[in-house]
């Protein structure tokens, strides 16, 4: 790989009672890429994923973010130093609006967010920024709509605008496109391909379709340990992958 990267891991572990799930990985992830990992179910891939963002410490290893040593810290730690995740399953506050969602992601930073009632008008300093984040994601016209008014696509929208706020070094996005309609794939194709110009992305996700038409480097993980890794039409014309996690039909498509 050419430069440095961004995000690497060398011999990370992570064990549970007995059970690897994590099995001595090494990643590099280029800056201003993204970075697929796929992989059948069981493959470790959610763990790796927890052990890059601090939600799990590793039981081996070491990650690096930019060139620091960031192992074992605690998520909140690892968020401020440039990492924003998305999770599979939305969390949203239902009855806040889609801009003062991302106006509380913006005020974060600063610590003003857990104030936000007593500081309404401190707040309307995040109002433009926070339209320009929903303009970017498609939510522009749904800017005071109520989360829980969203479909399940926008509100997916809304999570990545969020993340997009704390203007990350490295954005990771946990199944984007789960549980979505051929529609809402398309689209948040479409949304992640804009929003990665001059950022790096890491993304755990299970349409191959999607990976194909996103990712730079694909990384294939099986029990725990890189399969293979490389272009995605490489990965996908690999004997091993297509044994382990495509299957002959998938493969031809």
């Amino acid at each position: 790989m050419a430069g440095q990267p961004l995000l690497s891991a060398r011999g990370l572990t992570r064990d549970f009672r007995g059970f690897r799930a994590v099995d001595g990985v090494d990643l590099d992830v280029a800056p201003d890429s993204v970075h697929a990992l796929v992989g059948p179910n069981g493959a470790g891939k959610t763990t790796l994923f927890n052990l890059l963002t601090g939600f799990l410490p590793p039981s081996a290893g070491r990650i690096e973010l930019d060139g620091r040593d960031v192992t074992g810290l605690p998520p909140e730690r690892v968020a401020r130093l440039g990492v924003a995740r998305s999770f599979q399953i939305t969390s949203l506050f239902p009855q806040l609006s889609a801009r003062e969602h991302v106006e509380l992601a913006l005020a974060s930073p600063s610590g003003l967010g857990w104030r936000f009632w007593r500081s309404a008008k401190l707040m309307r300093r995040y109002t433009d920024r926070a339209g320009e984040l929903l303009d970017m994601v498609g939510l522009g016209e749904l800017a005071e709509a109520p989360s829980e008014a969203l479909p399940y696509g926008r509100k997916r929208a809304l999570e990545l605008a969020i993340a997009l706020a704390l203007d990350p070094k490295v954005l990771l996005l946990d199944e984007p496109t789960a549980g979505m309609g051929l529609e809402d794939v398309d689209r948040t194709v479409e949304l992640v391909a804009r929003v990665r110009q001059g950022r790096t992305v890491v993304m755990v996700e299970h349409n191959m379709s999607v990976v194909g038409r996103l990712a730079d480097t694909v990384t294939v993980l099986q029990a725990g340990r890189v399969l293979v890794e490389g272009p995605y039409e490489q990965v996908r014309a690999d004997e091993r992958v297509i044994t382990a996690y495509l299957g002959a039909t998938d493969a031809a498509h």
